[in-house]
């Protein structure tokens, strides 16, 4: 068992190493290459063969999801037919440890009379590929964690690595929002928490504990207890959302005057003026994140005039979207 763990623990340790290593070498180039999908008024073509290929496949469909459009062109089918899909365009990222793979190298006088940008990724900067390429991205690893140093390994992480960082620079470049990731993840329970809205789960009506300002505490206590979720809206005069009060509240004032006396108070005298709301077109899960960053069991649910039309609490929402 000890051996076994030293091999595992050896090999990340090699695969952490090589990222790391790569971290620190980057420059100027890293900033090109971005620039150049970022500018790409077509799609952004990755290709590889063999073990990059599988790389280039999942940084392909990284870079689609995350609002850069793209494909995965298979270099060997690219050179019978399918080089058709690329067009001026597009951005070609391909992707080779050696820099010397056959079926890419076969690619590069079609893709200069198509005149495309090309990106290279390799571990060789002085191979073919990554001199006739208009950006070079160095992936190279001082040695794989295979054991024989044979297996794609720490070269294949370091080059996904690249694809991932490249992919997250060009999503925050586009002001990409968990609302535009939802548009293309409408399948299982991700597109549940992604496309699931306050509007879809919210309770109102009846269900919505509402009180004017001009009513006692008492009496917004008993609203507060006829509903089932600690706290009520307090009113303005034009049916705003003005304040809240909550069960908390209440045991503040007991504990400040345990008389009761405050219950004929006016309720608006001790309400917090500065209640969190959330409109029915808020994903689901972003509403969550702000319940549990403020420590809060519901939320008002307002619509443009913050005119209270719904509440959610925490565990219909949790619930909701399966988290």
């Amino acid at each position: 068992m000890t051996d076994i763990l030293s091999e595992i623990r050896q090999a990340l340790d090699i695969e952490a190493e090589a990222i790391r290593a790569m971290r620190e070498r980057l420059d100027d180039s890293v900033v090109a290459a971005v620039r150049l999908m970022l500018d790409c008024k077509g799609k952004v073509a990755v290709t590889g063969m063999g073990k990059s290929g599988h790389i280039a496949n999942k940084i392909a469909a990284t870079l689609a999801s995350t609002g850069t459009g793209a494909f995965f062109l298979h270099p060997a089918e690219a050179i019978h037919g399918d080089l058709g899909m690329v067009e001026k365009d597009d951005v070609v990222l391909a992707i080779s440890n050696s820099g010397a793979t056959e079926e890419i190298l076969r690619l590069l006088g079609p893709l200069r009379r198509i005149d495309v940008k090309l990106i290279a990724m390799t571990g060789d900067p002085d191979s073919e590929l990554a001199r006739r390429a208009e950006v070079h991205l160095d992936v190279s690893v001082s040695r794989e964690a295979c054991p024989l140093n044979l297996a794609p390994t720490a070269s294949t992480t370091a080059a996904l690595a690249m694809g991932d960082a490249l992919a997250v620079a060009l999503l925050s470049l586009r002001n990409f929002q968990p609302e535009d990731y939802a548009l293309f993840h409408p399948g299982g329970n991700l597109g549940k928490k992604l496309m699931t809205t306050v509007g879809d789960i919210m309770e109102s009506g009846d269900a919505l504990p509402i009180v004017p300002g001009s009513v006692t505490v008492e009496a917004a206590v008993k609203e507060i207890q006829a509903k089932n979720y600690g706290l009520t809206a307090v009113l303005d005069n034009d049916g705003r959302l003005a304040s809240a009060f909550s069960l908390g509240d209440l045991m503040r004032l007991h504990t400040q005057d345990p008389s009761l006396k405050f219950m004929g108070d006016n309720v608006s005298d001790h309400a917090n003026a500065s209640p969190r709301s959330v409109e029915p077109g808020v994903l689901a899960a972003r509403a969550l994140h702000t319940m549990e960053t403020h420590n809060i069991r519901a939320l008002f649910v307002t619509d443009h005039d913050n005119i209270p039309v719904g509440i959610i609490g925490i565990y219909e929402v949790l619930k909701a979207i399966d988290y």
